[in-house]
């Protein structure tokens, strides 16, 4: 439950709610409400009208629409492009903007195909591989889709060949990095890239990215500890201290032991 005043607000609040719902998330909801904190004011449920106008398109309601005509509609010709020219753009990570702007990294392209898919009765699933977020057919094990670079279908092996495109010719690869992910580890990571650029850049989102992914029903101790950092490197010293507090709680006592310095440290910074 919010406890301090920014946790107050209604997009907030709003994001609290989605996330708390576990696997039941909505996903457009809570991808909304991140955007919310960049757009003060922003309307969730208005902006969430874009996706209903998609998906009322007469093309998706044809016989025998699937994952891959989904995909055709919406990453063919200059619908939904990745947008290769300006990636780290903050806009990228902000559905609003990419609903607007038909520009996004891979994770938001493919929250789109999944919420557009929800809405018409095709499930899609996100496949979180690490370095470049895909989608995966959620009736066909071995159906992908990799919007950032368009439309066409991919199989294991051209997930593979996408891995090392992104990862090196050598890297190591895991048939697990092909496993579904849910609507929480989603957010996560669209949290996390956000953090990651706002850090790089010393900009306004960093506070606020990482006091949301802070607020992620599960999100793993070194994630949390992450967080709590960049906050105090943010000058939000008390907060970063009670946020490594509260993991420190958590942990056995060597290795609380070392988050309750970094937590004192940020203290005595506050005084």
């Amino acid at each position: 439950m919010p406890t301090v005043e920014w946790e107050t607000a209604p997009a907030t609040l709003r994001f609290i709610e989605e996330v708390e719902r576990g696997e039941a998330m909505r996903l457009d909801v809570a991808a909304m409400a991140i955007a919310a904190h960049a757009y003060p004011g922003l309307d969730i449920d208005e902006q969430l009208v874009a996706l209903d106008r998609i998906a009322r398109h007469p093309d998706l309601h044809r016989p025998g629409v699937d994952a891959t005509v989904l995909a055709e509609h919406l990453f063919s010709g200059d619908r939904f492009l990745g947008n290769t020219a300006g990636y780290d753009d903050p806009r990228n990570s902000y559905l609003n903007d990419v609903l607007a702007r038909h520009l996004g990294i891979p994770i938001t392209l493919v929250v789109v195909m999944m919420e557009v898919g929800r809405r018409i009765g095709v499930p899609v699933l996100g496949i979180g591989m690490p370095g470049h977020f895909l989608a995966r057919d959620a009736r066909d094990p071995d159906l992908f889709f990799d919007p950032f670079t368009g439309a066409a279908p991919l199989d294991g092996a051209g997930c593979r060949v996408r891995f090392r495109s992104v990862a090196g010719a050598g890297a190591l690869w895991h048939p697990a990095f092909l496993a579904p992910v849910g609507p929480g580890e989603i957010i996560t990571r669209m949290l996390t890239n956000l953090q990651q650029g706002a850090v790089a850049r010393r900009s306004a989102e960093g506070v606020w990215s990482a006091r949301l992914r802070l607020l992620v029903p599960g999100l793993p101790g070194p994630e949390r500890r992450r967080s709590a950092n960049v906050l105090g490197g943010f000058g939000r010293y008390t907060e970063a201290a009670r946020a490594l507090d509260a993991l420190a709680a958590t942990l056995p006592a060597d290795e609380a032991a070392v988050v309750t310095t970094e937590a004192d440290g940020w203290r005595a910074r506050a005084n």
